[in-house]
Formats: C-alpha cells, structure tokens, sequence
C-alpha cells in the first residue's frame, strides 16, 4: 500500500512513508534523491526515526536516506510480541515499497541487532553493513550484566508507561546530557504506551539477532562494526 506524503514546509526531497506489513502500517521517513544510493539507518530502543539526525543528518545530499520507525516504536504502534525476524522482514518489506532492491544497512543499540538480522535473513538485499554500540553477541553468550539490568529496567519502566502514561518513562534519561534528555524525552512523549511495552518487553526476554557468531561468516557484505564506550555497550561485544 502507497501512502507517500512530503513533510508539510520541507523540502521536497523530504517524504514521509506510510506502509503495511501483516496488517500492521509501518511508518519510515526518506531523505534525498531517489536515484542516490540508498542507506538505511535503524534506530535505537526508546527511539524512533528522529534519533537517525545524530548519526546521519546531513548525509542526504550524497544517499537517499530512510529511517524507519521500528514495529513498536514511535509511529509504528504494535503492542503484540515482537521478533528479530519480523522487526528485518519489515526492513525488507519497506525496500520492497520503495522499489530498492539493495541498500546499505546501518543500526545503533537495539538497532544494530535488526540490522544484523536483517543482514543474515536478506543477504541479497545488503550493499553494506554497519553495526554501532552492537550489544547482542549471540545466543550462546547472551547479553553482558550491564545491557542485562538495563534491558530490566527499561522493561520495568515500560509496564509503568502501560499503567500511568509514558510520563513514567522520565527518570530513565535522567543521567543524560540535559540537551541530549530535553530530545530524548521529547521524542518518546508522543509514543504508544502498548507499544514501549512490547518493545521492553522484548529487549528484556534476551532473545538474540543470532544463535552463534558462526553465523557471521555467511555476511559477505563489507562490513563497519563501531563499539560502544558505555557499560550497555560493552566493547567487547564488537
């Protein structure tokens, strides 16, 4: 289903993208010129699409950026039981509306493990692979205490959205650069709280992108892995 709108006093290489997926519309921004070569850039838990200007703003005179909000996040309500493989295939699904048949891929946090997924399910797809602050380092190691207790708590903070509104969200970005918590807090203020739920949820039950890191070996795409410098990004992971 086609849906493209432009962003009401932007410029017209600017659209908003509306799309549907098992019933579920799926919400994505682009940036750029069509024929530009197309990136992807997935955002992080609590996020959504805007999260993307601090990592690629800027870059759509050179690529034709899309930034989709995740099954779950921001525009894109569900409040069922998510899973790494519908979070990718929606990636697909949304290269598959846009008429791209390959794309670079990029993901910060939770995002890098939809890219990372994406990457193993659609290896066809892929033009590149980057992978920022990865945190998920396989099934058979699981996730570090740190990303661990905050995964928890992130879960434990989204049930309390469900019951008294996303307000409930706010001491989580406490400990954050107050420019970086005013954006934060911000951009979750307008979420479904059904769907933070889900998304904690989901991060909380530790479920991995993938079984073993055997499984890297099949990615043939030249890949980027940025490590994170923070205790939920532990370095290692990269």
């Amino acid at each position: 289903m086609k849906d493209p709108t432009k962003t009401p006093g932007a410029r017209a290489d600017v659209a908003e993208i509306w799309h549907e997926r098992e019933g579920t519309r799926l919400f994505a921004v682009v940036r750029g010129e069509a024929e530009a070569r197309p990136l992807v850039f997935i955002h992080g838990g609590l996020a959504d699409h805007r999260a993307a200007a601090l990592y690629v703003g800027g870059l759509e005179d050179r690529y034709r950026v899309i930034t989709p909000d995740l099954r779950g996040s921001g525009r894109s309500i569900f409040r069922e039981a998510l899973t790494w493989d519908a979070l990718a295939d929606d990636v697909a699904g949304l290269l598959d509306h846009l008429g791209v048949e390959r794309a670079l891929v990029a993901g910060v946090s939770f995002g890098s493990g939809v890219a990372l997924r994406f990457a193993l399910r659609h290896p066809r797809r892929l033009a590149g692979l980057a992978l920022l602050s990865p945190l998920f380092a396989g099934a058979e190691r699981g996730l570090a205490p740190a990303p661990r207790e905050a995964m928890l708590r992130m879960a434990d903070f989204g049930e309390r959205a469900l019951r008294e509104g996303i307000a409930a969200l706010t001491p989580l970005f406490a400990e954050l650069p107050p420019p970086i918590r005013a954006r934060a807090l911000a951009m979750v203020a307008s979420f479904d709280p059904g769907s933070v739920a889900a998304t904690t949820r989901f991060l909380a039950s530790e479920a991995q992108p993938l079984a073993s890191l055997d499984e890297l070996a099949t990615i043939t795409a030249p890949t980027l892995v940025v490590p994170g410098d923070d205790p939920s990004h532990p370095a290692e992971v990269a």
